[in-house]
């Protein structure tokens, strides 16, 4: 998104336009950034043989995914229909990376029936699934390195507390496990967690996956995860890639030498590819001003973008409606019966009744994780593909929350 004459525009598309057709509130994806993130990444592992397996949780619109696919990525599937949906969006099964966790076994076996490389993080699942099928089909294993990254427990992954992953610790009964059942191990996946800045705790990480990748001869591909840091205001400090590209490149190619061969480098960036690529675009419903506070209240809430209530997440937000207006203090807060704020003691410009509030960094789990609370219908989806805008979801409408409900008639007298 930039400005221009006074108008804020995406791929030169004035946003005021997007809404006049589409209406508020309303996402907006912008597919140049979506490719600028994912060359970016390339690039900066241009040394090594690598593989990005977008991490369709952050945001799973098959529009998104069909971007994703054309660019050349692979994707991270959490859950079974998030598979499915990658594969009606044109991947193939084999370029499906299927990491669930906490989930029944029959949701696995759908997995391997579909023919998605499986990724297990469980002692019970691993020996749950050698029994059933031995060395027939092939497996990823997912450690926790017990390495706190990324500033808390909400967003760090690979702690010792952390529900994700297997210990390095129960290494021994993990071999014991695949010599008993004759496992095929084709690649170890280690994932600690979301904004992580330093280079070196994925250095650690690695050292951590090349130290034990000497006891499985036959890997194909050690898969790094991710947790790029991204910029969520001016001036914030964001994971220098090539930095790590250089550093980890390195480290890799050193240890592929002593393996004996070349495996690939594997990432699973879900909100490095998106986030910046998107807005949420609200209207004022009200200026409520009260002897302590000036609230804007949108027309949105935390139904539509969870993060900054669930996450204590900085999202910039700016009034577009007024770019030259004097700058004043407000609190940004929705329209739903809770607490729902957007962002505490702001400054904006000045802001009026109708004016366009944006929240910025709504391409990762904004829709993803929306929801109906109170009963509230979920925005279209629009994206910016070479310079049009295209209706990738429409608005919902009441039918669509009431279309799985079964009729029911409680007894006419009262009694039960």
């Amino acid at each position: 998104m930039e400005i221009a004459n006074g108008q804020y525009r995406i791929q030169n598309i004035p946003i005021e336009d997007i809404v006049n057709e589409f209406g508020t509130p309303v996402y907006i994806y912008d597919a140049d950034k979506i490719a600028h993130q994912f060359t970016t990444l390339k690039s900066a592992f241009s040394d090594a043989n690598i593989r990005i397996k977008y991490a369709a949780k952050a945001l799973t619109n098959p529009a998104i995914l069909k971007v994703l696919k054309n660019l050349g990525s692979g994707m991270d599937a959490v859950s079974i229909n998030e598979a499915r949906l990658g594969l009606q969006a044109g991947f193939e099964a084999s370029d499906i990376l299927f990491t669930p966790n906490c989930v029944d076994f029959d949701e696995i076996s759908e997995g391997i029936e579909l023919g998605l490389t499986i990724n297990i993080d469980n002692i019970a699942i691993l020996e749950h699934f050698g029994n059933k099928y031995h060395s027939t089909v092939p497996i990823v294993i997912r450690l926790n390195p017990h390495i706190m990254a990324g500033g808390n427990n909400k967003i760090s992954t690979g702690h010792v507390d952390s529900k994700f992953g297997i210990s390095i610790y129960q290494l021994p009964h993990i071999m014991k496990i695949i010599k008993t059942y004759d496992l095929n191990v084709v690649g170890l996946h280690m994932h600690t967690g979301s904004d992580i800045l330093d280079a070196e705790v994925f250095l650690q990480m690695a050292e951590i996956l090349f130290s034990i990748a000497s006891d499985f001869k036959d890997l194909e591909f050690i898969d790094f995860g991710s947790g790029f840091k991204v910029g969520y205001k001016e001036g914030d400090v964001t994971t220098n890639v090539f930095d790590l590209g250089i550093k980890l490149s390195k480290a890799f190619r050193d240890f592929c030498k002593d393996y004996g061969r070349e495996l690939e480098m594997w990432f699973e960036p879900g909100k490095f590819l998106v986030s910046e690529a998107g807005i949420l675009v609200t209207k004022t419903n009200v200026v409520k001003i009260t002897p302590a506070t000036a609230f804007v209240g949108v027309n949105s809430g935390l139904n539509h973008f969870v993060r900054p209530m669930m996450y204590d997440a900085f999202h910039d937000i700016i009034n577009i409606s007024n770019p030259n207006g004097v700058q004043r203090v407000y609190t940004i807060v929705g329209y739903i019966c809770e607490t729902d704020t957007f962002g505490s003691d702001r400054k904006l410009n000045e802001v009026r009744e109708g004016d366009l509030i944006v929240m910025k960094n709504a391409g990762a789990y904004a829709f993803a994780m929306s929801s109906n609370y109170n009963s509230r219908t979920r925005p279209p989806e629009v994206l910016i593909y070479e310079g049009k805008a295209h209706l990738i979801r429409r608005r919902e409408e009441l039918d669509d929350i009431t279309r799985t409900l079964v009729d029911f008639e409680p007894n006419s007298e009262g009694n039960t």
